[in-house]
């Protein structure tokens, strides 16, 4: 199967970094001290706070053992300890590999030598399988089974015995908890002692880990230790715990586990298991490959060799800890799920944590940004508006779509730097930008404005794509007289009521229901389904950019869709505009190759404008090829603008 190729981001910031070398002078790159802004994290936790997902959350970032960031939100705080769900596999399997480590337990030891009532195809599961959810073993107890209240890890043991298999050993892949109870007796019967004892001696106690426990599972004292679920922890306790793993095994110059278990547990233990379609690594991280899941850690992402580069242990109740080695940082959120309300809006913790090791990245590379970039806000009318600009010359703004942010632009910025003072911007609802306000009616084409006036630009080349498209071009519109030229990428007249068409009290019930129907359905599934959509046609170079059109998807509020957005757009209005002007400024209207079939109203109503291809791309073409993008508009640029 197809490795992660190019998503090794360490391998992305050099390229990113050369790319800059040409475009400013020597010496000018770096400032003496990184500064680290996470401000767009604290923003993404805080709306989850405001809609009451949850009470309260904390988080902690490391690089070097170092904390880049620490934070504490509704009523929690350092001392918060609360249930961590599935973020307690992790703890488990190191739990387990120190018995491995210790006594005779192998991890290729069956079921049946350890539990010899296993006499069906459960009973040739190896200890490995087990905790890597590919032993055949049913995921949970059947719904009209007793509960998993039981007062040790043997009496667990006796209700699992007799239940169906699900499928032979190693040969699929079922995320769950029941067959971790078998690991963890198999562990306590080759110890000698009950888990909760092994955990507290070999990693617990050693870790400074004072306030994290198995059992008891809940305030009544009682039952056994749910290992694939139960564990209560608290922020710098789990910590201490990454720095462990991110040490290979070693934690404040004492051995925890040996280098060798470090690499089982992060190793490929899936193997050629059957993985069923839209599982979770293929959720959050747009891409398919097998080797997702080792001994209690996902495998999130894999270099071109398939080593694990980004691996976690996500949880049903949002908290998420995770090691990235692409940046060499890892992080712990800590929270709890409020289930009825995040149920109201189809709010899924499993699914959305998982983004914030991608916000850090953000936060990482903005920090790299050299000297000669300028980063900033833009006040005015209600919002803030983030932008970056670079380089000197005449002014060029690019303007991304919809779904995407500023980084849309990675393969142009630093390209066009070189010739033109560039300019990209989150347009207000995306990126670091501040969220439209329902009823608050503006046009996106006003906030270009504003930031023109704000940085003091008479006139600009203006280059959008898909919605920045219609951005653009609602501005050819609205302020031909402010532009050098235009160029629409995959943009025209959007075919939607503008301003002369507000919210009626029809149109608001009918918009109402398709918000309550999407997020009834799961608003998660809006954002998997919109970019099936965008990857659904392009060139031979489409799925190399899955996964960064992805990410910027993943982090994207997601305000357009649940809100009665206001009219940003001219839409159906823009045609009455330009038919009452006689346009003279240079149009480019750039189509990726595919989509040329598609008819362009722009170019009827503008009949003066360029219609150009580019080649062997799609819709998102300045990302498909942008070495043919970048030419045809540097290229119209020169030759269609008047000297």
């Amino acid at each position: 199967m197809r490795q992660a190729e190019g998503k090794n981001i360490g391998l992305f910031y050099a390229l990113l970094c050369l790319a800059v070398l040409q475009c400013f002078p020597s010496g000018s790159l770096y400032g003496q001290k990184r500064k680290y802004d996470f401000s767009a994290v604290d923003h993404k936790i805080k709306t989850w706070i405001d809609s009451s997902y949850y009470g309260g959350a904390s988080i902690m970032v490391f690089q070097d053992n170092k904390v880049l960031y620490e934070k504490y939100f509704g009523n929690y705080d350092k001392h918060t300890q609360v249930f961590i769900a599935s973020s307690g596999k992790w703890l488990a399997a190191a739990a387990i590999a120190s018995v491995v480590e210790r006594t005779n337990l192998s991890w290729d030891d069956k079921v049946k030598k350890w539990l010899p009532e296993f006499k069906d195809a459960k009973g040739e599961a190896t200890l490995r399988q087990l905790l890597s959810h590919t032993s055949g073993f049913p995921d949970y107890q059947p719904a009209d089974s007793i509960t998993d209240n039981y007062q040790t890890l043997k009496e667990s043991v006796s209700h699992i015995v007799n239940l169906p298999a699900q499928a032979r050993p190693g040969m699929e892949f079922h995320y769950g908890g029941l067959a971790m109870q078998v690991a963890g007796r198999m562990a306590e019967l080759a110890y000698g002692k009950d888990f909760e004892s092994i955990f507290q001696e070999n990693i617990a106690l050693p870790l400074e880990m004072k306030n994290t426990h198995f059992i008891p599972v809940d305030d009544s004292g009682g039952h056994s230790p749910m290992l694939g679920g139960g564990a209560k922890s608290t922020l710098s306790d789990y910590c201490h715990f990454l720095e462990m793993i991110m040490g290979e095994g070693n934690y404040n110059g004492r051995t925890i586990l040996s280098k060798k278990s470090i690499q089982e547990m992060q190793g490929d233990q899936v193997g050629s298991s059957k993985i069923s379609n839209a599982e979770y690594v293929d959720r959050v991280r747009a891409e398919k490959h097998n080797g997702i899941y080792g001994l209690g850690e996902w495998r999130e992402e894999l270099d071109k060799k398939g080593n694990a580069v980004l691996i976690s242990s996500p949880s049903w109740a949002g908290a998420y800890p995770w090691i990235d080695k692409t940046t060499n940082t890892y992080g712990f959120f800590l929270t709890h799920l409020n289930p009825q309300r995040a149920a109201k809006d189809g709010f899924s913790s499993f699914y959305n944590s998982p983004v914030l090791p991608i916000m850090v990245r953000d936060v990482y590379k903005r920090a790299e940004l050299p000297a000669g970039v300028k980063t900033g806000f833009i006040d005015g009318d209600s919002a803030r508006l983030y932008y970056e600009e670079a380089g000197k010359g005449e002014p060029l703004i690019f303007i991304h779509g919809h779904s995407f942010d500023h980084s849309q632009w990675d393969q142009q910025f630093f390209r066009f730097a070189k010739k033109y003072r560039t300019i990209r911007y989150d347009c207000r609802g995306y990126g670091y930008s501040d969220m439209p306000v329902e009823g608050k009616e503006f046009l996106h084409a006003d906030d270009l404005l504003r930031v023109m006036d704000s940085l003091k630009i008479k006139k600009a080349h203006v280059v959008g794509l898909s919605m920045g498209g219609f951005i653009a071009v609602d501005f050819l519109a609205l302020h031909p007289e402010r532009l050098l030229s235009v160029t629409a990428a995959s943009g025209d007249i959007f075919p939607i009521p503008g301003p002369s068409q507000p919210w009626d009290k029809e149109s608001l019930r009918i918009r109402r229901e398709e918000i309550n129907k999407l997020k009834k359905q799961g608003a998660m599934n809006q954002k998997w389904q919109w970019l099936e959509g965008l990857m659904s046609e392009g060139g031979s170079h489409l799925k190399d950019i899955r996964r960064p059109v992805w990410d910027m998807i993943y982090k994207w509020d997601q305000w357009q869709p649940l809100h009665a957005e206001p009219r940003l757009v001219l839409g159906n209005d823009c045609a009455a505009f330009l038919n009452r002007r006689r346009i003279s400024v240079p149009v480019l209207i750039l189509t990726g190759e595919i989509d040329k079939r598609h008819p362009n109203k722009l170019k009827e109503l503008v009949p003066e404008a360029k219609q150009m291809f580019v080649p062997d791309a799609g819709h998102v073409s300045n990302m498909e090829n942008p070495e043919d993008f970048n030419s045809l508009v540097l290229d119209f640029i020169k030759n269609n603008t008047k000297k």
